[in-house]
């Protein structure tokens, strides 16, 4: 499965495997509370409920470190899960980029190099986005991603809601 951590570049960033040594400057860019004001678990700025999130992508085997391309800025995480080859389907999230990044073309970039990769093996990409989180559903609803049905989950141990939204390879290509 090392094509889910095929190291991707931009023309402004550059994702790159996760590493257990990359703890120390994620926390750091995870840390800002604001990042984290609409998502279903909004205290994610603390170590502690940051680090079972980070050793979770760790243990996926498809999660990415974002880096300015050029400083070499940490900006955030993204990943790959629940890969099911049969079915050629694959989910994108927890994804997450410092507020500096927000409103510009750097989560554009992302989501390209993420979906044209995954395209790349998958003929579908899911999405799943805290029922709350009007900024995030906005976004997978900008590139084409069609919301399909809410399910009450809890990853992390607090049961939510959240919503599924699957982007086809098809409507991909046609945009």
């Amino acid at each position: 499965m090392t094509h889910l951590q095929t190291p991707l570049t931009g023309s402004t960033i550059l994702l790159r495997p996760l590493q257990p040594d990359d703890w120390p400057a994620l926390m750091q860019a995870a840390s800002d509370p604001l990042i984290w004001t609409l998502h279903p678990e909004p205290e994610r700025y603390k170590p502690e409920i940051f680090k079972p999130v980070f050793d979770g992508g760790l243990a996926s085997g498809g999660a990415y470190l974002i880096c300015d391309k050029r400083s070499g800025e940490v900006l955030g995480t993204s990943r790959y899960y629940e890969f099911d080859a049969t079915k050629r389907e694959v989910a994108i999230g927890y994804t997450f980029l410092v507020r500096s990044r927000w409103g510009g073309a750097t989560n554009t970039e992302l989501k390209q190099l993420m979906l044209d990769h995954a395209f790349d093996f998958a003929d579908a990409v899911w999405f799943h986005v805290g029922e709350q989180n009007l900024r995030s559903r906005r976004a997978v609803e900008k590139l084409g991603a069609v919301y399909t049905h809410t399910e009450t989950t809890s990853p992390t141990g607090a049961t939510r809601a959240t919503v599924f939204y699957r982007l086809d390879k098809a409507i991909w290509l046609a945009r």
